[in-house]
């Protein structure tokens, strides 16, 4: 059974590009090593510029397996350079009832 997830990755200061070229090979990169579903991924931004990325994992095995991938560390070491990870507490959002968020388009 897949495993739903929110990712969260908010811009360091001039990451913000880096970021959405991270974000645009994010699930090719997983999808490519076996990882995650083919269920489509929603990316969506939030006030203060963080990205939410929600998609499906394969399986907790492959999430399990991800931490030992040389090309998903190759990836989440591009992450690293340009954003932080955070969680949907450090979003004002995340206080309100139903938080809304603008949908991103990262194929583009």
């Amino acid at each position: 059974m897949g495993v739903m997830v929110i990712a969260l990755f908010r811009p360091k200061p001039g990451g913000e590009l880096e970021m959405m070229a991270c974000m645009r090979d994010h699930q090719s990169v997983l999808r490519a090593e076996g990882l995650t579903t083919d269920r489509p991924a929603y990316v969506m931004r939030a006030g203060d510029g963080t990205l939410l990325e929600v998609f499906e994992w394969k399986s907790q095995a492959a999430i399990d397996a991800a931490h030992g991938n040389a090309n998903v560390h190759k990836l989440w070491a591009r992450y690293a350079r340009c954003c932080d990870y955070v969680t949907l507490a450090d979003l004002a959002e995340a206080a309100t009832m139903f938080p809304g968020f603008e949908p991103v388009d990262v194929t583009a």
